[in-house]
C-alpha cells in the first residue's frame, strides 16, 4: 500500500468515526466506544467479557475501558460481576436495557455509516478508498 492511499484511509476513518459518534450521541445518548462495547458484550457468551477482553476487543487500554464501564453502568446498560473462579477478575455484563439501547442504536449506526461512506465517495480525494469500502456489506 502506498503512502497516499494510506493517508486516504486515515482521513476517511477519522471522518466516519466522527459522524458515527455524533449520530449515536445525538440520537441515543451513547458514544461510539459505548456502542462498540455493547456490541461486543451482546455477542459474547452469557453477554459478558472480562474487562481486559473488552478493552482488547474495542481497542482501548485498561484505564479507558474502566471509565467506559463506569459510564455504561451508571446508565444501567451494563453491570459488573466478579469471576467465580478468580475473585480478582471483573466482568462487564450487558443488561436488558443495554441490549435494547444497542438494538435501537444499530439502525442509527448503519444509517450514519452508509451516509458517511456516500459522502466520502462524492469527495474526489476519498472516492477511490470509499468505493473500495462500499463493496463491503455494513454489519451492525
Amino acid at each position: 500500500m502506498d503512502a497516499k492511499l494510506w493517508e486516504q484511509v486515515v482521513v476517511l476513518h477519522a471522518r466516519v468515526e466522527h459522524d458515527l459518534g455524533r449520530a449515536l450521541q445525538r440520537r441515543h445518548g451513547i458514544g461510539l466506544s459505548e456502542y462498540r462495547a455493547l456490541s461486543r458484550l451482546a455477542v459474547a457468551p452469557d453477554g459478558e467479557l472480562r474487562m481486559q477482553e473488552l478493552a482488547d476487543s474495542i481497542g482501548l487500554n485498561q484505564s479507558s475501558v474502566s471509565r467506559l464501564a463506569v459510564r455504561l453502568e451508571t446508565d444501567g446498560l451494563t453491570r459488573r460481576d466478579l469471576c467465580p473462579k478468580d475473585r480478582r477478575g471483573v466482568y462487564s455484563v450487558i443488561t436488558d436495557e443495554g441490549r435494547t439501547r444497542l438494538t435501537e442504536a444499530g439502525a442509527t449506526y448503519a444509517e450514519a455509516l452508509t451516509t458517511a461512506l456516500a459522502r466520502a465517495a462524492a469527495d474526489p480525494q476519498l472516492a477511490d478508498v470509499a468505493a473500495a469500502l462500499g463493496a463491503i456489506p455494513v454489519a451492525v
